[in-house]
Parts: C-alpha cells; structure tokens; sequence
C-alpha cells in the first residue's frame, strides 16, 4: 500500500481495477489526474466447480476491505470501475447463475467446432476466432450448450467491469469497449450487437447498453454504511482496461497516434488506422473505443511471455550485456504463448541461447518483445508517436529498440498504469499535463542487423 506525504483537499476518485493477473484499487486526485494512494492483489483462478472461473468473492473481499481503508484515508467521493476483457458474468435473481469462466479454459474440441461454425464472418464483428474463451461468444456459446440446466437460471448478461458495477449497485448494464474487444457479439461499424446475439437466443438477456462515463447509481445500502460512507457516492459505468490506456490520449491528442497498453497482454491501438487491412489471422481486430467508435488493433501477451523468458527475473542488462547479446545474436522467435499474436502457430525457437545469464536473458526478452510490438503496429498501419503505458513503459531496452524499429517517436507514459487515469477520467479526474519526458533514443546500427536477421528467422519457421 502506498499513500503520499501529502494530499490536496480537491475531489478524489476510487478506481476499481481488475486485471488477468492482478486486480487493484487506486484513488486519483481530480484536479491533478495523480494517483495519491494504491492497494494491489493477486487475482486468482479456482479451479473448483464446473470449470476454471475467477475467484470473485476473494476480490470482493479485497475491494470491500481496500475501499473501507480508503474511505478513512485518503477519502474517496466516487468510484469508477475498469476490467480485462474476454469476460463476462451470468446474473441469476441475485447472484451469479454461474462462474465467471476464466477465459484461458479450452474447451472440447467438438465444442469449440460447432461454435467456429456458427460465429459471425470477421467483416461483420472484427472479432478474430481466438483460442479457449477469448472470444465472449465462446464462452456463453460453451457455458450455454455444456451446461444447460445451470445456464436456464440466468436472468441477464453484464460485461465483466459491469459486473462490479453491478456488485457496488445493485443496477445491471453493458459497456461498448468491453462489448466491442473481440467478443463476437458487436458489430463495430453498425455500433449494434451482431448477429450472434439473435443466433445464440441471448437478446432477453443482455443488460442495457450505457455510456463508459455514465453515473450508473450510488453505492448501495448497506454497503456504503461497511465501507464508512456518510454521503451518496457515485458510481460510474466502467471501462475496458486497454481502452481506458486511450482514453487519455483520445482527450488530449491528434490523430494519428498509436497507443501500447502493456500488462499481462500488449495491446496496441493505431488512432487514424487502418481497419481495411486487418487479418484474423494474425490478432488483428477492431476494438471500439470510450466513444463509440472502431480502431484498429493489434495484441500479443507480452507481459505473460516476458515473465515466462525470464522467470520473473528483475535484473535489467548494462549497455555492454546488451551489446554482447545483440552482437551474439542471441534472440528468441515467437511465439512463446501459442494461439493468439501475430504469429499463433509458430513454435518458440532460442537462437544463440547457450548459458545466459539473467541480464542477458532480460536483454533478449525486451528486443523480443519490442520486435513483437513493432510487427502489431505494422499490420494495423500506426504512424505518428508511440505512447506506452504499464510496466514496459519503465523498460528501457524495450523503449529504446521500439524506437528503432519504427523510426518514430515513443513516449514512455508515467505512473503505474494508464488503465486507472482512463477510469478516472469517466466520473471527472482532468488529464494531467503531459510532463517533460526523457528523450528514447534508438539502439545502434547493429541493433537494425538483429532485427532483419529476427524477421528472416521468423519467415523461416
């Protein structure tokens, strides 16, 4: 937990924060768009029940707890919720008719067949077929036709930061950029539900349709009494996580600019890109952003294949470990998750890998995981500055290899997440003041032989 030496007296804003591998709760000043105070937890799968699904009540408990904490100090006079995607939550008369599916499940083969047959064209959704639950409509489709007597209980559907929303309360409603990230179920160019909707018999179901920066309702009782609240707090409408990384930018900024959400996965919007020229089978999509409207996107799961390459290690390379890594020409071929980024099919590859040492695998992590980004960029036609939020944000090597391979601006964005300035911005935080950031200067000349070896290795595989 952390809290500043001190805090102005101006409006604050709680951020409900769920993400794949950590949820969290941040208060944000209003006036200044900072955050003054922040609480963390690991967000755990169950494996109990019908299927591999998020231990809601443990995050609840977190959140009550956290909010309880927070309401003495620093105080908060609002909340506004952001999640991951791929989620979504069947509501029974007053609790869940089932368990919030974790969306890294895979289902039987024959299921996952019948659900191929009957998803929308990608011209229709934007929405590539992708594997396990992460496309929403696999997920209910599975949930639907597996277990039928448990899926007649419920009453409505609510995307997953609607969830809490609902949870804080009482009141059941969907979001545009949690319907509209690779789902199925939205339509982005039509700015309706698609036709899955009607195909899976899911219309009754689907809660209404509000805006990310509606206030939805108060705090219930007698929840607000728990958590030590004196007067009515609002309770906004809630975000998709990477969107909410944009919004920010959306404010502020001119078209075109790209922005790369990094967490357990890099999402990369392109403002003022192309969405003619995305491939589902390469992770391209179309997200819908806070305002409605498609952009094109691309993602990967960095955060996830970064941890796994270097098992957690923290040690960043001096300059001489990565020269010596880039002259040795030690790099890592995708993909290291299988089934979604640009490349899903390929086999992991090290080249050059013989006894490393923690930096040195560090160093290789960061050029492949930028390699990664700069090849989602491309397909999705980004031009302009590169904005990078979450933890790669703070990886220098990442930074300055992104700015090599494309010869733009990069822009590494402070703080510890975009995602809970996003949500804040919903219910009236201010964007801060760009601050003066520290020029990202590109690697060297031999850094551009290692990147055209690594693309003609990747050709290869």
């Amino acid at each position: 937990m952390s809290f500043p030496s001190a805090v102005s007296d101006g409006r604050r804003i709680a951020v409900m924060d769920v993400g794949k591998t950590n949820a969290k709760v941040v208060v944000v000043d209003a006036a200044t768009g900072t955050e003054v105070a922040s609480r963390s937890t690991q967000n755990r799968v169950a494996k109990d029940g019908p299927y591999p699904h998020y231990d809601v009540e443990a995050l609840w408990a977190f959140f009550v707890d956290t909010l309880t904490i927070f309401a003495r100090s620093p105080g908060f006079d609002a909340i506004s919720v952001t999640a991951h995607g791929a989620a979504a939550a069947l509501l029974g008369d007053n609790d869940l008719a089932m368990p919030v599916i974790d969306y890294e499940h895979v289902y039987p083969d024959e299921v996952r067949a019948a659900y191929a047959a009957l998803r929308p064209d990608f011209a229709e959704t934007r929405s590539p077929l992708l594997s396990g639950g992460l496309n929403v409509g696999a997920q209910i489709h599975y949930q639907k036709t597996q277990f039928p007597a448990e899926f007649s209980a419920a009453k409505t559907i609510v995307t997953y930061a609607q969830y809490w929303v609902w949870r804080l309360t009482g009141i059941a409603v969907n979001e545009v950029t949690s319907l509209g990230c690779h789902t199925d179920l939205w339509n982005p160019q039509a700015g309706e539900y698609s036709s899955l909707v009607d195909t899976l018999e899911l219309r009754r179901l689907m809660a209404p349709i509000r805006s990310a920066f509606d206030r939805i309702g108060d705090l219930r009782e007698p929840l607000a009494t728990r958590i030590g609240m004196a007067k009515p707090i609002p309770i906004y409408c809630g975000i998709h996580d990477s969107n909410a990384s944009l919004l920010p930018h959306l404010i502020t900024r001119t078209s075109p600019f790209s922005v790369v959400s990094t967490g357990t996965w890099v999402v990369a919007f392109a403002v003022g890109g192309r969405l003619d020229q995305l491939d589902p089978a390469r992770d391209t999509l179309a997200n819908v952003d806070a305002y409605g409207k498609a952009v094109p996107s691309a993602r990967f799961m960095g955060g996830r294949e970064f941890d796994l390459l270097t098992g957690g290690s923290t040690f960043e390379p001096d300059a001489d470990t990565l020269d010596q890594v880039i002259r040795e020409q030690f790099m890592i071929l995708p993909g290291i998750v299988q089934g979604s980024g640009p490349y899903p099919a390929h086999e992991p590859v090290r080249v050059n890998d013989e006894s490393r040492s923690a930096p040195e695998q560090n160093a290789a992590a960061s050029l492949y995981t930028a390699l990664m980004t700069n090849t989602c960029l491309e397909l999705i036609g980004a031009a302009g500055p590169t904005i990078v939020e979450g933890p790669f944000s703070r990886n220098r090597t990442y930074l300055a290899a992104l700015r090599s391979l494309t010869a733009r601006e990069v822009i590494a964005s402070p703080g510890s997440t975009g995602t809970s300035l996003g949500a804040a911005l919903l219910a009236g935080a201010r964007r801060p003041l760009e601050p003066v950031s520290d020029y990202v200067a590109p690697l060297g000349g031999s850094f551009d032989i290692y990147a055209r070896n690594w693309r003609d290795n990747v050709e290869r595989q």
